[in-house]
């Protein structure tokens, strides 16, 4: 009787584990590649049929790196079908046990279908430039506009972003980190930007702009990340692209020299030779991505007006020839150990050369009398040498990883001015040398663990940063350079960093929270003789939140709400004590005692998806205490104008970002961008403690501003495309004063050639002649005007061809 009671209750218990079982929810997950390249294919719709049931059915969309993940499925029998534009639709078996709660599909391969070979080779698919809430990526390949140009220059016509003296704005903020591969580099500036205009479009393969951070990324940069991917192969054998292109700019003079100066440049030509090499083999995968730009730039042509409270005027003008060499080359392996362990090793050297041939004329009211002529040749050198290792390791769950890497940067910048000073009644020899060296070592580690409903992020960062610098001076007769202010300085920086996120995702909610914990200790040592600054420096313990909320209406409609909060750090050049005479009279000056900006931002957007289309709203909002700007201020009986970083009160921003995309026809599509925005900096009083105190009241700042962009692409046949953009920016505030509005034009064409392993382009920027800038400023004891005739209409052409 026992037994019998025994083994009916084991049969009981089975019955119930079986209907519990049934009732399990299971996650599905797997990765979309090409058959024959192996490459992840982005963007594939997934869809999981029943069985039995036609009616139970999942769908997805594989992400940018090919994974797609299907959630609440319950167990039974299932055909997985995935469709893609130029291949063929894949069917598979597939079954759900109840055993466990993932299940990796591995990689699921789709073979070409050579029917639509040809189309998706020629045509560009609006669906490699996804724009979604919180990321926005653009191939670089599909600005024909900018072809042949540099990084800085192919930025100009995306959405959301302006450039101002070389800088990168988005939403009209500088304060934007710039990333190569995900890593914060010298070669772009440790949580700044630099150096963009000399980096070849034609290494990057996109760009991704990031307005709303997570904690997984640094806290610096408080109007978000802009990403710059650069070129890397992944298909077997041996194949790569080689390139040439070529341009001239400055076709003719826009506004005439003052008397008795050097010619300005005209014509300048332009060369950007460029190979990229990929080797693939078994579980071995190497690359090679080599690029030299040379240029010859009208760099700077600026008149100024300078007026003072005792009524003198002085006519200036600044004309800056420059000539560019700029090399990069990185390489690296890439190593699957097996399925689980993956090593990758890879190596950057850049070097930049710079040579500077100047003059500035100093001229009275009425341009009777040169008051003094500065002639100067800057002779730049800038060495970069990165290499990082980093470690995958994938668990038998689907999803969970743990990553960890280390990256070594050293930089040198090795700068050399020399002046000719000529007033008139002798000339002074003057020259000044800067030697920095930069060291930077980086540590992460990072763990994805999935979840049910979505994934727990985790992981930690370390930073240790050395910047000596040495700086002499060596003035000539009646020179205005300070002389006292050379001697060496070092700049000390320890970052350690702690963040976790969770992501909750269901049918109609999207829930991203998270929090990095952020320590900094700055120290700033200056040589003890000084005349001015003392060692100083500072340290910091901040959390720095994020949430990202949403809501899907349905699959073609979301809301989203975004908050963080972040920091701008002072750069090792915002702080560095010695004056820079990049020009005779309007000398910039560091700040040791500057302290970091905290951003809170926050976001209200919503995105509709339509045939062949869409449309993106956001409002914004960001307040800024502590805001950092530069403020001019003049000495007593000295015309000379002194820059000076500090620490003004609390600024703010308010604004509205519309982006409008929309394919007409077959042959024509368009991008149309509008960014409305008002700023606000609030009434401070700031003390220049260089050469002598000087204090400066600032009023209430209040401007609106915008731009708008408008890119239009033409299909003109199979082979043949066509772009013409429009950009204009409204005027706008700046350290104490504005600048006016600026319009440009470009225009660009390229063929698809040699059954579309070839392609050449001609493009045309700002053919109207009309991108000028336009500046006032007002300070204490004096104001100023300037326009510059900078060079921006430049025509280039090139070649390219792939094996």
């Amino acid at each position: 009787m026992k037994s019998k009671t025994l083994l009916l209750f084991s049969f009981l218990l089975i019955a119930v584990m079986q209907l519990s079982a049934q009732k399990k929810s299971v996650i599905l997950s797997g990765i979309i590649t090409d058959s024959k390249s192996k490459v992840a294919i982005p963007y594939a719709n997934v869809v999981l049929k029943s069985s039995k049931d036609p009616k139970i059915f999942f769908g997805t969309v594989s992400t940018e790196d090919g994974r797609f993940t299907i959630t609440g499925v319950n167990s039974g029998n299932y055909t997985l079908e995935v469709t893609s534009i130029g291949f063929k639709t894949k069917s598979q078996a597939v079954f759900v046990g109840s055993l466990s709660d993932y299940l990796d599909l591995a990689a699921i391969e789709m073979e070409e279908d050579i029917n639509t070979l040809s189309e998706v080779i020629v045509r560009s698919d609006t669906q490699k430039n996804p724009v979604t809430m919180d990321k926005k990526v653009f191939a670089v390949a599909d600005n024909i506009t900018q072809s042949g140009g540099s990084v800085l220059q192919s930025m100009q016509s995306l959405p959301g972003v302006t450039v101002q003296n070389g800088k990168v704005q988005l939403r009209g903020n500088d304060k934007v980190t710039i990333l190569i591969d995900g890593k914060q580099t010298a070669l772009t500036g440790f949580g700044s930007q630099s150096g963009l205009d000399n980096i070849p479009a034609s290494a990057i393969e996109k760009i991704e702009i990031i307005n709303n951070p997570s904690s997984k990324y640094d806290a610096n940069g408080n109007a978000g990340i802009i990403n710059i991917i650069y070129k890397k192969n992944k298909q077997d054998g041996l194949n790569g692209k080689i390139g040439i292109s070529s341009g001239y700019g400055a076709l003719w003079e826009r506004k005439s020299n003052l008397p008795t100066i050097r010619d300005q440049y005209h014509m300048t030509p332009k060369i950007n030779p460029s190979l990229s090499l990929n080797y693939r083999k078994n579980k071995v995968n190497t690359y090679l991505q080599a690029d030299y730009l040379y240029t010859e730039t009208l760099n700077k042509n600026e008149f100024v007006t300078r007026t003072y409270d005792d009524g003198t005027i002085i006519n200036q003008q600044t004309k800056r020839n420059r000539d560019t060499h700029f090399t990069t080359i990185k390489t690296g392996i890439d190593w699957n150990y097996n399925d689980q362990n993956t090593f990758s090793f890879s190596g950057l050297f850049g070097s930049e050369k710079i040579i500077d041939h100047g003059d500035e004329p100093f001229f009275n009211a009425d341009y009777s009398e040169r008051l003094r002529l500065w002639q100067f040749l800057e002779d730049e050198l800038k060495t970069t040498v990165m290499a990082s290792a980093s470690y995958q390791h994938k668990f038998r769950q689907a999803g969970r990883k743990l990553n960890a890497g280390i990256n070594y940067t050293y930089h040198q910048e090795d700068e050399k001015y020399f002046f000719d000073n000529n007033l008139p009644a002798s000339t002074g020899k003057d020259a000044f040398k800067l030697l920095s060296d930069e060291k930077v070592i980086d540590l992460n580690l990072d763990y994805i663990q999935p979840l049910k409903y979505g994934r727990f992020e985790t992981g930690l960062k370390f930073r240790n940063r050395q910047i000596p610098t040495n700086m002499q001076f060596f003035p000539g007769e009646n020179s205005p350079i300070d002389a006292n202010a050379g001697g060496w300085a070092t700049y000390k920086e320890i970052i350690p960093a702690v963040y976790g996120s969770y992501i909750y995702e269901t049918e109609r909610i999207e829930a991203e929270l998270g929090l990095r914990y952020e320590y900094v200790q700055l120290k700033y040592e200056v040589t003890p003789n000084h005349p001015v600054y003392k060692s100083d420096g500072y340290n910091y313990t901040e959390p720095f939140p994020s949430v990202k909320l949403a809501y899907k209406i349905d699959d073609k409609n979301k809301i989203t709400a975004f908050y963080n909060r972040r920091v701008d750090r002072p750069n090792e050049v915002d702080i560095r004590i010695f004056p820079k005479y990049d020009d005779a009279e309007i000398i910039k000056v560091g700040n040791p005692a500057l302290r970091p900006q905290y951003t809170s931002a926050f976001e209200l957007g919503y995105k509709t998806d339509f045939k062949k289309g869409y449309f993106l709203g956001s409002l914004y909002y960001r307040v800024v205490n502590g805001t950092i700007t530069r403020i001019a201020t003049t000495v007593p009986g000295s015309p000379i104008i002194y820059n000076v970083f500090q620490n003004a009160m609390e600024s703010s921003s308010f604004g509205i970002e519309l982006v409008f995309a929309k394919e007409l026809t077959s042959w024509y599509s368009f991008n149309l961008n509008g960014n409305l925005y008002k700023n606000t900096i609030d009434a401070f009083t700031v003390t220049n403690l260089y050469p002598v105190p000087s204090t400066y009241n600032a009023s209430l700042q209040e401007a609106t501003s915008g731009n708008v962009k408008w890119n239009n692409t033409f299909q003109l046949s199979t082979t043949l495309s066509g772009q013409v953009s429009m950009v204009y920016l409204a005027p706008d505030i700046i350290p104490q004063g504005k600048i006016d509005s600026r319009f440009s034009t470009d225009l660009g064409v390229k063929k698809m050639v040699q059954k579309g392993k070839g392609e050449v382009f001609l493009n045309a920027t700002d053919i109207f002649n009309t991108l000028v800038i336009k500046k006032e400023i007002q300070g204490e004891g004096f104001r100023y005007t300037s326009k510059d005739y900078y060079e921006t209409q430049v025509v280039r052409f090139g070649y390219s061809y792939k094996f």
